[in-house]
């Protein structure tokens, strides 16, 4: 049997990371794997998730099975951080999920049950796994634009794009921090798709897996929370590995609002079965940290401090950047990269220029141009900075003069 499994390809960014581990350059510089990085180059522990973690010890509850929809405590803490609002939470159905990821495959799952052959519309260019993902649960995947050429946002071409999905078609739509671009809709671009979901009747499918490193845990919730006011359907997929820092305990949840209780009646239990053939049930650890945090209103405001200094020391790494690479006579990329925000930046680069920028300069980024800016130290900065625009300098030496 086994000899008749044709060689599957490899996943990219872990061979990037691979690559990375392999090479003996001691100034090399990991921009591949979306973590956050503090000032040393390590991926710290929370204090409030640690404190957390003690208090669970000594309380040592038992690891009895929890049950397909996993810890309803932390469901139901999710429902009041992402939506925020009992008006809200009242229309909207909660399990807990492996990351954020799950939560992607389960409600791909729902979508499937629900409307087999839906189309669900995804950005361009978008999350590596979004596509994978939909496919994996037999979904029919399209694209729409949001950027020009200079990489600002296309608010039109976005629009314009999604006016031809209907009724029985998915948006995903990612709700801050976009992955891999960094740039997102404005607030207004965002109640033009709440407009034209409530006309056209698509259902919005929201990612949020950068809450809290943007704008601001409410302000990155902001649209999220409009769009739920204005319709009356809409998925959501929640991780808590970047803004709880839970990254290997694999923390998340799937949300479904609706227009009522009894339009829900039947959304947790289908949840629960597609959760069922999947992994049963979903590790508890994680969920206990996040549930003891959010239930204890000191622990609760500790972790947000902590959340507001990590998104900080992202947004000064990011306007460090864009500093150097306009002293450098980059100014041009530099206003781009300046309209981004979250883990994320996208470098002006193409793959053949990533692979110039890792094999000159050891700076290793996706080959889309994709870099996590929160995995740098703020002393690596000018060494960042000079190497992008080493690579763009060689790219504008090459490009040939157009004749008079």
């Amino acid at each position: 049997m086994l000899e008749l499994l044709p060689p599957p390809p490899a996943d990219p960014l872990w061979d990037l990371a691979a690559e990375y581990a392999a090479d003996p350059r001691p100034e090399r510089l990991n921009l591949v794997l979306g973590v956050y990085r503090d000032h040393t180059g390590n991926t710290p522990v929370m204090a409030a998730v640690r404190e957390a973690e003690i208090r669970l010890a000594e309380r040592s509850a038992s690891k009895e099975y929890r049950g397909l929809s996993g810890n309803t405590a932390f469901n139901h803490a999710m429902l009041s951080m992402v939506l925020g609002t009992d008006a809200r939470t009242a229309r909207a159905t909660a399990v807990q999920t492996v990351a954020g990821t799950g939560a992607l495959r389960l409600l791909a799952d729902l979508v499937r049950q629900t409307r087999p052959g839906t189309t669900v519309w995804i950005s361009d260019p978008a999350y590596v796994n979004h596509r994978p993902i939909l496919e994996a649960a037999g979904l029919t995947v399209r694209t729409y634009g949001r950027l020009d050429a200079a990489g600002l946002p296309d608010t039109t071409h976005m629009l314009d794009d999604l006016r031809a999905a209907g009724r029985d078609d998915v948006v995903l739509l990612q709700g801050c921090c976009h992955n891999p671009t960094g740039v997102d809709p404005s607030f207004e671009t965002w109640e033009e798709l709440a407009e034209l979901a409530a006309t056209n009747g698509w259902i919005p499918f929201v990612d949020l897996a950068y809450h809290g490193l943007g704008d601001g845990l409410d302000a990155d919730l902001r649209a999220t929370r409009m769009l739920a006011d204005r319709l009356p359907e809409m998925l959501i997929s929640v991780s808590c590995s970047k803004n709880f820092g839970l990254y290997s305990d694999r923390t998340g949840c799937a949300v479904v609002l609706g227009s009522s209780r009894q339009a829900l009646r039947h959304v947790e239990t289908a949840l629960q079965n597609a959760a069922r053939t999947l992994y049963s049930m979903p590790p508890e650890h994680g969920a206990a940290v996040v549930t003891t945090i959010l239930q204890d209103e000191d622990l609760r405001a500790a972790w947000r401090a902590e959340l507001d200094v990590m998104r900080h020391r992202i947004t000064s790494n990011r306007s460090d950047l864009v500093a150097h690479l306009a002293a450098l006579g980059r100014a041009t990329e530099a206003h781009s990269l300046a309209r981004q925000k979250g883990m994320f930046s996208m470098l002006p680069l193409t793959p053949d220029d990533m692979r110039r920028l890792r094999r000159r300069f050891a700076i290793y980024g996706t080959a889309s141009g994709r870099i996590n800016i929160a995995g740098v130290s703020a002393h690596r900065i000018p060494t960042l900075a000079q190497g992008i625009a080493a690579v763009l300098d060689t790219v504008d030496t090459a490009r040939p003069v157009p004749s008079l």
